[in-house]
């Protein structure tokens, strides 16, 4: 029996490319490491602010206007880096600690005689402010994912998402607090809708959420939220109003909300790590950013001017201008007077 012929070498016409050594993680490959578990789940998630739309539609244009013509811009938007470096799996198991925690919170008034323990004037402040506060963090909420929607990175996409659910996560505990208090005074906050609508008080807020939810740039969007109208909402009612409660006996609104106060925190250490790349990367934007907080930050004052009663001595503007200085100031910007 012959053995078979010899084999020959493919013809060159043959012969497969050289397969390359970069796969999915090329973008990463600059930095000659083993990229993070930040770097892998947030990098250039978004192609079409590199490649454009596939399919031309009138979103298109939405997007060319709001956000690729917005006044704030960068070279590459993919440098900026949450402080926290939050993934979905850091974020659910950051929330799953406090979830417990308020969880525990919740147990302990209703195994006990709390709330009929509070006395009949905090529980009129009560009503008046958790039931109407619904309206405006839902406010709020809706911009903040508006920010995530139309944000020029998956990095800041990220961000403004999981504040997004940080923001849910607010109201649903507020709204079961409120739960809670019916169960004692079944009318109790009733009226929250008539208040937020027609209350003196709450009608410059709602002036400034409203006209938030149709400032459709991105980049102003950003602003008006997080360094202005925010910070004022935020420490108004998750710093203030927990100390008042305490003044009160009601110490337990006190824990809820210092808890809650710990994501707010977060959201304006994204929002300065953003803004402060922002401006090194072009030094244009610090008056870009300057001209929308001067435009901003009077709804935001004019919004806490209702609010004396919780920021005594002081009046509730005073101190709403000086949250917003803190921020400016950390990126290098000029306050604004109230």
């Amino acid at each position: 029996m012959s053995s078979p012929p010899p084999s020959t070498p493919p013809s060159s016409h043959h012969r497969r490319a050289p397969k390359s050594r970069l796969k999915t993680l090329a973008h990463l490959s600059g930095e000659r490491r083993m990229p993070s578990e930040y770097e892998i789940a947030t990098s250039q998630l978004l192609y079409y602010t590199r490649r454009g739309f596939e399919v031309n539609t009138p979103l298109r244009e939405w997007y060319a206007k709001h956000q690729a013509g917005s006044p704030l811009t960068a070279k590459d938007w993919e440098r900026f880096v949450d402080p926290r470096e939050t993934t979905y799996t850091k974020y659910t198991a950051r929330a799953h600690i406090k979830e417990t925690y308020l969880d525990g919170i919740f147990a302990s008034i209703e195994q006990s005689d709390y709330d009929a323990a509070l006395s009949p004037e905090w529980r009129t402040v009560l009503a008046r402010l958790l039931s109407t506060l619904r309206f405006p963090l839902h406010g709020l909420q809706m911009m903040s994912a508006y920010v995530g929607q139309m944000a020029p990175s998956g990095r800041i996409t990220i961000a403004a998402m999981f504040q997004t659910a940080d923001e849910l996560r607010r109201i649903q505990r507020i709204a079961y607090r409120l739960g809670q208090l019916r169960l004692v005074h079944s009318e109790l906050g009733s009226d929250g809708r008539e208040i937020w609508q027609r209350d003196p008080a709450w009608q410059p807020l709602r002036e400034a959420i409203e006209r938030g939810l149709v400032t459709y740039d991105w980049g102003e969007a950003l602003i008006l939220l997080n360094l202005c109208l925010k910070p004022v909402i935020d420490d108004l009612f998750m710093v203030q109003l927990p100390q008042l409660a305490k003044e009160h006996g009601d110490y337990a609104l006190g824990q809820i909300f210092s808890c809650l106060a710990e994501d707010c925190q977060w959201h304006e250490a994204w929002t300065l790590a953003l803004l402060g790349m922002a401006i090194e990367d072009r030094e244009m934007n610090r008056n870009v950013i300057s001209d929308w907080v001067q435009k901003w930050a009077r709804f935001a004052f004019r919004a806490a001017e209702g609010f004396d009663f919780l920021s005594a001595p002081r009046s509730a503007a005073e101190r709403a201008s000086g949250c917003v200085g803190a921020l400016l100031s950390k990126i290098g910007v000029e306050a604004p007077r109230p």
